[in-house]
């Protein structure tokens, strides 16, 4: 009988998964120490959320051993690894906007607890970890990284001995990612565990001592981050080199704007949302203008009120091609040259359940009369447009016409992003491009960009992820609480100013472009 080391607190031996005739996780070895910060890496579809799930309680392995401060365990359910001492963060904030602090915590605390204990300890803990929130405070009144806080305390209240945390600092901006790793550090050096998921290798390398990579379900390698390359660790998640961008920023601005908004401001559509405050910009054939922001400051509203989901108050507000657009719908503007990528791939990008074919029709027949003969849709044009953008973007697919739902996130962002650009736009906008992509995902989606970009495309990236706009804009401004900074060239600026202007510090410099 196999034992664990007695010096690990977690130790997973054989851990396997299967989903009908696919494994996703295939003889899954990993073990952990106290105090340890352990990154778990893989691209997409690696098999990082199954493993993950199964350590959680939240899916149950159909082989394979856990093995919890050297003794063996089966986890049943989320409540019962809570018991054990495993904590998990997650990269999607579960929190009720209209409840307050104290409240969206009691929710995941046992019925009994003390209302006012509970009020009390989590303001004293957040204190004590540099993590400060008021119990009353309402969430909708709270940033981005205060509402992390809320995640993390509302997990360190339930004393766990192992935190999961998955992309904790995908919406963060670079302070606030330096206040997270010092939170982190302190529990390491507590000796809580910490097993970091992350598509940051950087951050990685600075902040883990150990890292397990995953490919197709499997355990590939195991490094010391520190003693790696982003580039050496990425070659691991992939089994070969990731493409190197190829970019030249292009600061001038020729010719006349292919978009411009001017002077916008726009009501919030409902309590929660963010007003758009005299929203100027101008975008430029072969230009990539970023715009860096915290979630929640106005990204969606202005991707919306672009994009033609939202009208604008006046037709001029919005030039496509020197012509007003304020009052035009979506597929109006794609009509005339537009193109535009939500962030949100299942819901508004694609319909989960239809297969890839029929996605490709949502927004593309209004741009190309050979997808429809009158009312009917041509299937076999649009299973030859499907196969033009898997071969383009390498769209990774287990059938020849899936539903949306079974491709990988980073597969049906490529397949999203190829759709809509293979068919040479003049305008792109698009609202984060990689989100929670893979490395080698990410590098084709930026490369598709630049390309394009290159050829005389104006481009409007909205993006969390400063590397990504730091690697790929020419100009690039901010934006906070429905405000947007002055756009300047990506060589005259750095992370921590665009990070300050994240924050809502650039009101003395006026708004416009």
């Amino acid at each position: 009988m196999q034992t664990a080391n007695p010096d690990d607190l977690l130790t997973l031996r054989g851990l396997t998964k299967s989903f009908g005739s696919f494994k996703a996780n295939d003889g899954v070895d990993l073990s952990i120490r106290p105090g340890e910060i352990h990154a778990l890496l893989g691209e997409n579809g690696a098999g990082k959320s199954t493993f993950v799930k199964m350590l959680y309680g939240a899916l149950q392995p159909d082989a394979g051993e856990i093995f919890w401060r050297g003794k063996k365990v089966e986890i049943p359910n989320p409540a019962y690894a809570r018991e054990l001492g495993i904590g998990m963060v997650f990269q999607h904030f579960s929190l009720f906007e209209a409840l307050t602090v104290a409240e969206n915590i009691a929710v995941a605390l046992p019925p009994k607890t003390s209302f006012k204990k509970l009020s009390t300890d989590l303001e004293t803990v957040s204190r004590e970890y540099g993590l400060p929130l008021k119990a009353g405070s309402h969430v909708y009144d709270l940033s981005v990284g205060q509402r992390q806080r809320i995640e993390i305390v509302r997990c360190l209240l339930q004393q766990p001995d192992l935190i999961i945390m998955d992309e904790p600092t995908s919406v963060l901006t670079p302070q606030e990612v330096e206040e997270l790793f010092a939170v982190l550090r302190k529990l390491s050096s507590e000796g809580k565990a910490i097993l970091y998921i992350s598509h940051k290798l950087e951050e990685v390398r600075v902040l883990c001592e150990r890292a397990t990579i995953l490919r197709h379900g499997k355990v590939v390698g195991a490094c010391i981050p520190k003693d790696e390359t982003a580039s050496s660790i990425a070659r691991m998640m992939v089994g070969s080199d990731i493409h190197q961008i190829r970019h030249e920023p292009n600061a001038a601005h020729h010719g006349e704007p292919l978009l411009s908004v001017r002077n916008l401001s726009l009501p919030a559509r409902d309590t929660f949302g963010t007003p758009l405050r005299e929203v100027s910009l101008d975008l430029y054939p072969g230009q990539i203008a970023g715009i860096a922001g915290i979630a929640g400051n106005g990204q969606t509203e202005l991707f919306d009120v672009i994009s033609g989901e939202t009208l604008a108050p006046s037709a001029e507000d919005v030039m496509l091609f020197g012509q007003p657009v304020g009052k035009l719908g979506i597929s109006k503007r794609r009509a005339i040259g537009a193109v535009f990528i939500s962030e949100e791939r299942l819901g508004q990008a694609t319909v989960a359940t239809m297969p890839l074919s029929e996605n490709v029709f949502l927004t593309r027949h209004s741009v190309n009369p050979d997808l429809k003969a009158g009312p009917l849709l041509r299937r076999g044009t649009a299973k030859a447009l499907l196969d033009k953008i898997t071969t383009e973007l390498d769209v990774r697919k287990s059938a020849a016409d899936p539903a949306a739902q079974a491709l990988s996130g980073g597969n049906l962002q490529k397949f999203i992003v190829g759709r809509e650009v293979l068919e040479d736009p003049k305008v792109i906008i698009v609202n984060q491009p990689t989100w929670g992509v893979d490395a080698g995902s990410a590098a084709r989606i930026r490369q598709t960009l630049i390309d394009l970009a290159a050829n005389g495309a104006a481009i409007l990236v909205i993006s969390q992820d400063l590397d990504e706009l730091f690697e790929i804009a020419d100009t690039m401004a901010a934006i906070a609480e429905g405000n947007l900074s002055k756009f300047e060239s990506v060589a005259k600026t750095n992370r921590n100013a665009i990070g300050l202007k994240m924050s809502g510090i650039f009101a003395a410099e006026g708004t416009h472009p």
